[in-house]
């Protein structure tokens, strides 16, 4: 690809313009840091967009700045776990979730990242909590965002049982968007959530196959819930000799009102209602801007949805509002005018504003080839071609982030940035990309983690209902702490699908213990 650069100047690459733009740019850079980058050089004239800041040795970052991204680490901690019960051994820490203020709204960042999975950062989750219920120690209402891969250990690290993670609202079936599905659905019943897990997600397509005979697959939620609840038909079998649900579960009909359902919910496959093991798809029509998933008239939660771009036709976004505060997580779209119109919100505004945000082609190549720079040659060209594609297909590249948030009236109060490979150069780029845009058009989007971040892993953003103040921390976590207590009540269970845990085994080879084996306990 060739791009002009100006009247006689001539033809450059795409390769070319990065290199120039390193060098012309390199000066701008705080060696090792991103939070006190000045603004950015005059703006760029249009046909020069493509420019980026690389390779990062002109930019002044160590190497070592592609292997870390220090903002998460200058943020004061959010602690989540407390000191010693009183008679407990010495040094030994008791978990402890942190409650939430009762008018506060507090979104977890559980995974951050664009595959492939990295060893600093999960696939896409995000964990969002309102109030604070004292009784039972728990948030008023709680909701998962889609559960990428790897988010599952986020989860558990940071005291969210399974009862709190039962309602899941994907914004379209990706494996980097719904990959723990798997370990949250199987292990609820084990752990706390003793009740139906609830997905909701996106209708089907409505896309034909272009091969012959042109089939028009079921690729909606329901489907995707159905053929999912029997994959994991030797798990859920093979757990149930354990208490799995509850005497006293509320009815369908009693569930489609209380949380303001779009349609009376009902589960997939054979299991009885209120089980654990009982899968309900709540399905949306894609196509319906504002449409309502869920309107709690207890907890005064409402999520509505609207439809996104990314890849094939059935994404969404959603928007969540509780007592005047609200929060849009638009999931993986290209550049579209809804996620806009959602955020402005009528000129009311939103609090926080998730939206993805990709690297260019080229540093998305330099990144999975592990090059210094920008590359050259047969296999640089079709690794950049072939991302290339995939950009063009579903993502939003950084200065276009820009472009959108310079468009959204009045500027959320905090804009983050997600889905993105997070590393402070990749960070430093895009933060002058973002930056640029909003110069030119006029809006003042402050230092970077003022009204932009870009997410990482952990990151705990928490709104005031009274004041709409926003505060950024970074969950400190024990890398090696059990899962979350399980707390259920016993006395409401229903007997378990098998009577004993033997029903299911063939014992005839089994060693018992004894004397000459070992001991029955264990020891």
């Amino acid at each position: 690809m060739s791009t002009s650069t100006g009247k006689g100047v001539g033809r450059f690459t795409r390769r070319d313009v990065l290199r120039s733009s390193s060098i012309a740019l390199g000066g701008l850079a705080v060696g090792g840091g991103l939070l006190h980058a000045g603004r950015a050089a005059a703006a760029l004239p249009p046909q020069q967009c493509e420019g980026a800041c690389y390779p990062p040795s002109l930019l002044g970052l160590a190497e070592t700045a592609r292997q870390r991204y220090s903002y998460l680490e200058q943020l004061a901690p959010l602690y989540y776990y407390n000191e010693p019960y009183p008679g407990t051994y010495p040094g030994f820490l008791a978990a402890s979730y942190p409650p939430l203020d009762d008018d506060e709204m507090r979104i977890t960042f559980m995974g951050s990242a664009i595959p492939p999975v990295r060893e600093a950062a999960a696939m896409t989750s995000i964990f969002v909590e309102v109030g604070w219920d004292a009784d039972n120690h728990r948030a008023l209402d709680s909701f998962v965002f889609d559960c990428g891969s790897g988010v599952a250990a986020h989860y558990g690290a940071m005291e969210i049982g399974f009862a709190r993670m039962d309602k899941i609202f994907l914004t379209h079936l990706h494996g980097d968007h719904m990959g723990d599905l798997t370990h949250i659905y199987c292990f609820g019943p084990s752990g706390d959530r003793v009740t139906p897990q609830y997905v909701f997600g996106p209708g089907p397509s409505g896309v034909k196959s272009p091969r012959p005979p042109r089939r028009l697959y079921d690729d909606g939620t329901r489907a995707f819930c159905s053929n999912f609840r029997e994959a994991m038909r030797w798990h859920s079998e093979s757990f149930s000799f354990q208490y799995t649900s509850y005497r006293d579960y509320p009815s369908p009909d009693e569930i489609y009102w209380r949380w303001g359902l779009p349609h009376k919910p009902s589960q997939v496959s054979d299991d009885p209602w209120g089980d654990g093991f009982a899968l309900v798809p709540i399905e949306l029509h894609w196509k319906t801007v504002g449409g309502v998933a869920y309107d709690n008239g207890d907890t005064g939660v409402r999520i509505t949805h609207f439809p996104v771009i990314h890849n094939r036709k059935g994404s969404i976004g959603y928007k969540l509002e509780w007592r005047g505060l609200s929060m849009i997580f638009t999931g993986d779209t290209k550049p579209e005018w809804n996620s806009i119109r959602q955020a402005s919100n009528g000129n009311a505004g939103v609090d926080v504003f998730i939206h993805e945000m990709v690297v260019p082609p080229e540093i998305w190549a330099m990144q999975n080839m592990h090059l210094p720079a920008p590359g050259d040659g047969e296999e640089w060209d079709e690794a950049v071609a072939r991302l290339s594609r995939v950009q063009d297909s579903s993502h939003t590249p950084q200065g276009a982030f820009g472009y959108l948030l310079s468009q959204i009236r009045p500027l959320p109060g905090l804009s983050v940035a997600t889905h993105f490979p997070a590393a402070d150069d990749t960070v430093e780029c895009a933060w002058r990309s973002v930056q640029r845009q909003c110069d030119r058009n006029g809006v003042d989007i402050g230092q970077f983690g003022q009204r932009f971040v870009v997410a990482g892993d952990r990151l705990v953003v928490s709104v005031d209902s009274r004041s709409h103040a926003i505060r950024q921390r970074k969950a400190a976590v024990l890398d090696y702490g059990f899962s979350p207590i399980v707390r259920v009540d016993t006395e409401r269970f229903n007997p378990p699908k098998y009577a004993t845990p033997y029903d299911q085994i063939d014992r005839d080879e089994e060693i018992q213990p004894g004397e000459a084996t070992y001991c029955d306990s264990g020891y």
